[in-house]
């Protein structure tokens, strides 16, 4: 299993230069496994979970147990860097126009910072796209980048997490849709993964991104639309 001897190669490459890093955790599953191969090798791994809305509930779920699982491990909440975006542009809220955009790169270096932790580990695979694909092949190791960010699942595809998750019992991600999941953001798959699951989540949403809930509001009317068409095309038939 050449990705996984890759990766240990990459940590324990970083484990010679500290012992304690950063993970920049989402709760999907390439931060599921990180996790549990940093805090295998790590006395301290900080994680960081960038939120759009905070406390909901079928997060706190994988971040308690993630507590109990491994002792040498703590969790931080930020606000996701694109939330910028979406304040100063007034996407599902009303714009506020002395917001700096901020990018990915601002956020981890602010808790490089706070933290005096000098290396981020982060969940990104070159088979996640072309751009992933042509950034990681540049590093050493095609993993550590000249900034101290680090991949160990550069060389992974989404089957070889999976097959990982499933042979060290770790938890199942979550699945809001048939789509590549990009954790909890302003999707329609999020919405009615909630409304049916965890309605107190959604309301939490809801609640801070009232305009949001225009997204539910679209889908029910294209669920109903197709839903008539099928049933007259049967009729007429």
């Amino acid at each position: 299993m050449e990705h996984l001897k890759h990766a240990k190669e990459v940590i324990n490459t970083i484990r010679k230069k500290t012992d304690r890093v950063i993970l920049f955790y989402s709760a999907g599953k390439d931060s599921i496994v990180l996790l549990d191969m940093l805090a295998k090798e790590f006395n301290e791994v900080v994680c960081i979970f960038m939120y759009f809305v905070k406390d909901l509930e079928h997060i706190n779920r994988f971040i308690e147990y993630s507590k109990k699982r491994y002792q040498n491990v703590t969790f931080e909440e930020v606000p996701h860097w694109t939330l910028t975006k979406i304040h100063k542009y007034g996407l599902f809220c009303q714009p506020r126009k002395n917001v700096r955009q901020l990018k990915f790169a601002d956020t981890i270096n602010a808790v490089k910072i706070r933290t005096g932790l000098q290396y981020a580990f982060i969940g990104e695979k070159k088979a996640d796209n072309m751009t992933r694909n042509i950034k990681l092949r540049q590093y050493e190791l095609e993993a550590i980048s000249p900034t101290k960010n680090v991949y160990p699942l550069s060389k992974w595809k989404d089957a070889d997490v999976l097959d990982y998750i499933k042979r060290n019992s770790l938890p199942q991600p979550i699945k809001y849709g048939n789509k590549r999941s990009n954790g909890v953001n302003f999707d329609v798959d999020v919405y009615v993964y909630l409304r049916k699951f965890y309605p107190d989540d959604l309301k939490k949403i809801l609640t801070a991104y009232p305009l949001s809930e225009k997204l539910l509001i679209d889908y029910n009317e294209k669920h109903n639309t197709n839903g008539k068409a099928i049933k007259k095309k049967v009729q007429r038939k």
